[in-house]
C-alpha cells in the first residue's frame, strides 16, 4: 500500500500521525490531571468537614445540641452529605436522601496516601470517607461517621472538557496534516526541479546540470553526484560520437578504394596476372581493415575495464630487450642508435605490456631521423615502475600533444611517412593498456626530444 504512495503523501501521513499522537497524549494527560485534581479537592473538603464534625461532637453538651450545630455547619456546603450514628445504630444526624451503601464499590488513593471511598447512585458519583468520632458529653459514646460529597459537578466539567478536547484534537490533527502536506510539498520542490531537469536530458541535450546551490544541504550531495554522472555521460557520449565519426571516415576510404578497384577490374576482361595483382592489392587492404577492426575491439574491451586476462609479475627489462632485438634491423637500416637501461617489476599481462612498448618503439623509430637515437629506460620507483621511450627528432607542437592518444589522430595529416600502414590507433591502445593496469600514459616534447612515459603500479590493489 505505502509503496504506491508518493513521498509527499508518506510524509503527510507521518506528520498527521505524529500530530494526532501528541494531541491525544496531551489530552489524556490533561484529563488525568484534572480528575486527580478534583479528587484532591474533594479529599481536602472532606478532611476539613471531618475536623469540623469531630470538634462539634467533642464540644456538644447534648445530642440535641450536637444535632443543631451539625445541621447549621453542614447545610451550607452544596453536595455534602453526612450520616452519624452511634455504635448501637441510633442516628444522630442524617442528610436528607443520604443512604450510603453498606460496602463501597471501589476506592481511590489521594496524594497524601489517604483513601477515598467512591460509589455511584444512578448517574451520580460520590466520594466519601468513614471514621469514628468521640462525644465526651453525650453519654461518652463513639459515633460512626459516613461523610460524602457529590462529584456530579466535577464530572460535568470533565465531560465538557473531554468534548472540547475531542473537537480540538480533530481540528489540530487536520490542520497539522495540511501543514505537514504543505511543508513536504514545498520541501520537495527542489527534488521536483531536479526531476524536471533530468527529464530534459537526452542524447542531444547533455549539458543540463542539477542546481547544487539552490537545493537544501540534504539534496546537495545527490545533485553533485548526478552532475558528475551527467559529466561522465556527456564525455562518454562525445567520445562515442567522435569515435563513430572517425571510424566511418577511416573505413570509408579503404572500402571505397576496394569497391572502385573491383568495379574497374570487372568492367573489362583482363589477363590472369592482372587479376592476381589486383587480388593481392585487395588482400593487403583487407588485412589492414582486419587489423583496424581488431584494434577497435581491443579498445572497446579495455574501456569497459575488463579484468586482465593473465595477471603476473615479470621483468620489464627482459620483455623490452626481446622487443629491441625484433626492431634492431629497422634501427640499423636507418642508422638509429637503439639502447635500453634499467629494470623493474611489472604486475599485469605480459602480452599487453609487450604490445604497448612495441607501439611506442614502432612510433619512435618511424619519427626518428637517420642517425638519431631511441632510448628505452625502466625506472623502478617506490610505488610504480615507469617505462620511458625517448627519441630525437622534430619537436611536436604543444597544441597537438594532448591529442596524441586520441583515436585515429595523426599529427601529420599529410602522412609524411607512407611506409606506415597504421590507422592511428597505436597510441590509443598504448594508453588503454596503461590504464587497465591502473597506470597512466603521458608524453612530453622539448629540446629536440620526445618522451612517452608509461607508469605501472606495484600493488595488485591498484590494478583496475
Amino acid at each position: 500500500m505505502l509503496r504506491n504512495l508518493s513521498l509527499t503523501s508518506r510524509l503527510t501521513i507521518f506528520f498527521t500521525l505524529v500530530a494526532a499522537t501528541v494531541v491525544l497524549g496531551l489530552g489524556w494527560l490533561l484529563m488525568t490531571s484534572a480528575d486527580r485534581h478534583f479528587l484532591d479537592l474533594d479529599r481536602v473538603a472532606l478532611a476539613d468537614k471531618r475536623q469540623l464534625i469531630e470538634d462539634i461532637l467533642s464540644d456538644a453538651n447534648s445530642a440535641d445540641d450536637a444535632r443543631l450545630r451539625l445541621g447549621e455547619s453542614l447545610s451550607h456546603h452544596h453536595g455534602l452529605l453526612a450520616l452519624i450514628k452511634s455504635s448501637s445504630g441510633e442516628k444522630l444526624f442524617q442528610s436528607e436522601g443520604f443512604n450510603p451503601p453498606e460496602s463501597f464499590r471501589q476506592s481511590v488513593n489521594a496524594k497524601d496516601g489517604r483513601e477515598l471511598k467512591t460509589w455511584k447512585d444512578k448517574a451520580t458519583e460520590f466520594h466519601a470517607i468513614e471514621f469514628q468520632a468521640k462525644a465526651k458529653h453525650i453519654q461518652d459514646v463513639d459515633f460512626d461517621v459516613s461523610l460524602a460529597i457529590d462529584a456530579e459537578h466535577h464530572q460535568e466539567f470533565l465531560n465538557e472538557l473531554e468534548r472540547s478536547l475531542a473537537i480540538y484534537a480533530v481540528m489540530a490533527t487536520l490542520v497539522s496534516g495540511f501543514l505537514g502536506w504543505l511543508a513536504a510539498h514545498q520541501g520537495l520542490a527542489p527534488l521536483r526541479a531536479m526531476m524536471t531537469r533530468a527529464a530534459g536530458v537526452s542524447g542531444q541535450q547533455l549539458q543540463e546540470r542539477m542546481p547544487v546551490d539552490a537545493v537544501p544541504i540534504e539534496m546537495a550531495d545527490l545533485a553533485r553526484e548526478l552532475n558528475q554522472m551527467l559529466e561522465r555521460l556527456q564525455n562518454d557520449f562525445q567520445r562515442l560520437s567522435e569515435f563513430s565519426s572517425d571510424l566511418a571516415h577511416e573505413l570509408r576510404t579503404p572500402i571505397s578504394n576496394l569497391l572502385t578497384q573491383t568495379q574497374v577490374t570487372l568492367s573489362t576482361k583482363r589477363d590472369v596476372t592482372t587479376y592476381r595483382e589486383i587480388l593481392a592489392s585487395n588482400a593487403e587492404e583487407l588485412q589492414r581493415l582486419g587489423r583496424m577492426v581488431s584494434d577497435m575491439l581491443f579498445l572497446a574491451k579495455t574501456e569497459r575495464s575488463v579484468e586482465l586476462p593473465n595477471k603476473e609479475k615479470f621483468s620489464a627489462a627482459q620483455e623490452i630487450l626481446s622487443l629491441c632485438e625484433f626492431y634492431e634491423a629497422v634501427a640499423e637500416e636507418k642508422r638509429i642508435s637503439l639502447t635500453t637501461y634499467g629494470d623493474g617489476e611489472i604486475l599485469g599481462d605480459r602480452l599487453m605490456f609487450r604490445r604497448a612498448i612495441s607501439n611506442l618503439l614502432s612510433n619512435a623509430l618511424r619519427h626518428t631521423p637517420e642517425g638519431g637515437k631511441v632510448e628505452v629506460a625502466v625506472v623502478d620507483k617506490e610505488f610504480i615502475t615507469e617505462v620511458r621511450v625517448e627519441n630525437t627528432g622534430s619537436e611536436i607542437d604543444p597544441q597537438v600533444l594532448p591529442r596524441l592518444f586520441d583515436r585515429f589522430f595523426r599529427a601529420d595529416p599529410a602522412r609524411s611517412h607512407p611506409e606506415s600502414d597504421g590507422a592511428g590507433l597505436g597510441l590509443s591502445i598504448t594508453k588503454a593498456i596503461a590504464e587497465i593496469h591502473g597506470g597512466t600514459a603521458t608524453v612530453t616534447s622539448n629540446q629536440g626530444r620526445t618522451r612517452f612515459s608509461l607508469e605501472f603500479p606495484h600493488s595488485i590493489n591498484e590494478v583496475v
